[in-house]
This record gives C-alpha cells, sequence and structure tokens, in this order.
C-alpha cells in the first residue's frame, strides 16, 4: 500500500478561485474532477498521465473507455461510514481490468486499510489524524482471509480443495 503526503503527492489539482477550473490546459499528473476530464478528453495528449476524481455516487462503468488512458482514479471517501469507494475499486479491479493507481482519499481511517487493500485499492491518503504506523500495523493484523477478495477471487474452502 503506497501512503499518499500531500506535500510530496506529484498529482496536484487544477482548481481557480470559483472552484475547478472547466476547461484545465493539459499538463502531466493533473487530477481532474470528472467534469473537467469529459471537458477535455477528445483533446487531451496520450502521452500525458492523467488522474481522474471520482465521486462515489457516480458510476464507474461510464469511464470503461476511458481507463487505458488514466494513469490513476482517485475514489472519495466523503466520510468514514460510506462505503461506496469499496465497491466502485472492486468493480474497477476485478470487472474492469484497470491496472492503474486506485487511490483512496477523504475521510480514509487506519481501521479501513485491509479492507481497502481487498477491494482493490493500492494507495491511500490518509485523514490527517491518522497515523500511518499504525495503518502499516493494521495491514499486518490478518493475512489471508476466507472470502475471495481482487487478489485471491476463490474462496478459502476452494482453495484448500484445489
Amino acid at each position: 500500500m503506497l501512503f499518499i503526503h500531500t506535500h510530496d503527492d506529484p498529482w496536484h489539482r487544477v482548481g481557480g478561485e470559483d472552484g475547478p477550473v472547466p476547461h484545465p490546459q493539459a499538463a502531466a499528473h493533473l487530477l481532474l474532477t470528472l467534469e473537467q476530464w469529459h471537458a477535455v478528453r477528445d483533446t487531451w495528449p496520450t502521452n500525458l498521465p492523467v488522474g481522474v476524481q471520482l465521486p462515489n455516487t457516480a458510476d464507474v462503468e461510464d469511464l470503461a473507455a476511458d481507463l487505458p488512458r488514466l494513469a490513476l482514479v482517485a475514489l472519495e471517501f466523503p466520510k468514514w461510514v460510506d462505503g461506496r469507494a469499496y465497491s466502485q475499486a472492486h468493480l474497477l479491479r476485478a470487472r474492469l481490468g484497470y491496472r492503474g493507481q486506485v487511490r483512496a482519499t477523504g475521510e480514509v481511517l487506519v481501521d479501513m486499510l485491509p479492507l481497502l487493500q481487498r477491494t482493490g485499492f493500492d494507495a491511500v491518503q490518509l485523514r490527517p489524524d491518522q497515523k500511518e504506523s499504525h495503518a502499516l500495523r493494521a495491514l499486518g493484523l490478518v493475512t489471508d482471509h476466507y472470502q475471495g477478495d481482487v487478489h485471491q477471487p476463490r474462496p478459502l474452502f476452494a482453495r484448500v480443495a484445489a
């Protein structure tokens, strides 16, 4: 799991005084809103890495055609009790075969790390009051699971029987 720190993150948003810039100029490592991406995707240079910040209310399957062009999909947890982004990550990895970075942003707590990893997230931006050392410990507590996940789709009984 990659831990993102805002002070050294190469990805940055494009905003102005009144919020996100509607038609941002193409540049490497821009993290665009879904609306910004829709505004520029037809003219975006294929050689520039781009990411999309996807709200947890959006349907990830609407991005299916664009996924080969996206280096990063950042999924939002507006509240730690709202788990829709887990489902989005799972769909990105298991159904759509996305291989780029899937990042958890927003209200991301240490307790969420094991499930984040199992559902397909490979990068997290922890809430400021959370400690990375505690997150690393949480990731090491349970190393095998009965249910399948994006890394091991077969449940334990099927793995044992094989």
